[in-house]
């Protein structure tokens, strides 16, 4: 662990006096390391380079650059602000205090100097600025490694969610890159939306991250659909359609005993549960598996409600060939207000030369 150290300490005096300059280094030079300037021009020439004072004694009255003018640049520099200011100077009006004070200084020390007062006041200082020095460095530190294991857990997060979603595209190996295409048309609707009135609330830039990561978990159900029925190369029977409906469910219950397992409620999760849940409900209310209507069908399935119908008509399956573009973008256009929320609909509309992108550049071999 770092610790103070007023050996290894350095002290810049600026005084337009050598004798002054003599005797701030007389008192000092025996426990720190001196640094002498006889100007502002020539204290802030010094300042430029490296290393940096622990401390700046710093006289008030000098031609040319002033001492007030030192401590402003100083106090204006984020590189330089850290440093400790002591003015050091024959005004000795309590008005000229206060404003050293004012512009930044740390002490103000009359002259004619004591020996005993300039000792004890640096002294103090010094270990006030490493100090200072030692917490920053180490929040720095810790600020680095905060935002290194955030982005870790991220990645493994992407990777869990990844492999998770995989599980039940493996079951059904001809749908290739749906999980990837309908992630980014979710991103790209998001985004698009972000500052419309019925969405910028919700379409937070971390909710949109949060959207993007829930979306490949849209299916994970289909691991308990019986392979009869998940890769029936033909129309399922009434029957079998009621079990396949139960993917929402199935997909629903597996995350949320998942989220149990959790300390806290996780964002991420709840985002995916909506998601699992709700993609297969309509604006109308004749979807599955709630019969939910409108604006009770929240917004995250909402838009994964439009990116899935989407790829699914553009893909090939089992039981079918994909559409053409044209035909699937018509039945988006043609479902909006009865299976899509109309503004969402109209906004896969209005990106179309993205969303055509994304299906051209990861399409199924």
């Amino acid at each position: 662990m770092i610790t103070p150290n007023s050996q290894q300490s350095t002290i810049l005096c600026v005084d337009d006096s050598p004798e002054n300059l003599e005797l701030l280094g007389e008192l000092l030079g025996k426990d720190y390391k001196i640094k002498a300037a006889p100007s502002g021009q020539r204290a802030l020439k010094i300042l430029e380079g490296d290393p940096l004072p622990d401390l700046i004694l710093l006289d008030v009255m000098m031609p040319g650059v002033s001492g007030w003018e030192v401590c402003e640049v100083l106090k204006n520099s984020s590189r330089l602000k850290h440093i400790p200011v002591i003015f050091l100077t024959a005004k000795t009006d309590k008005m000229d205090e206060q404003e050293g004070l004012e512009r930044g200084a740390v002490d103000y020390i009359t002259k004619p100097i004591s020996p005993a007062i300039l000792r004890v006041r640096v002294a103090t200082h010094i270990k006030l600025k490493l100090a200072s020095d030692f917490l920053r460095d180490n929040n720095t530190f810790l600020s680095q490694e905060v935002a290194r294991r955030t982005e870790e857990a991220t990645r493994l997060q992407d990777v869990t969610i990844s492999a998770m979603a995989s599980l039940a595209e493996t079951r059904d190996n001809e749908t290739g890159n749906h999980i990837r295409r309908t992630q980014l048309y979710v991103g790209a609707l998001a985004e698009h939306l972000r500052r419309h009135p019925r969405f910028a609330a919700y379409l937070t830039e971390n909710q949109i991250h949060t959207l993007v990561q829930s979306a490949p978990l849209h299916d994970i159900g289909k691991v308990g659909i019986p392979d009869a029925i998940l890769l029936k190369p033909g129309k399922l029977t009434v029957e079998e359609f009621e079990i396949m409906k139960t993917h929402t469910t199935i997909g629903y219950n597996a995350l949320v005993q998942a989220e149990a397992l959790l300390p806290a409620q996780n964002s991420f999760l709840q985002c995916a549960k909506e998601i699992a849940l709700s993609h297969q409900e309509k604006w109308d209310g004749s979807g599955y598996p709630q019969g939910l209507k409108g604006d009770d069908i929240p917004i995250s399935a909402r838009l994964m409600a439009v990116a899935d119908v989407y790829d699914a008509l553009i893909s090939r399956r089992y039981y079918k060939d994909g559409m053409a573009h044209e035909v699937a973008v018509d039945i988006i256009t043609k479902g909006a207000g009865q299976h899509f929320d109309p503004d969402i609909a109209a906004a896969f509309l209005e990106i179309l030369p993205k969303i055509k992108q994304i299906a051209d550049s990861l399409a199924d071999n």
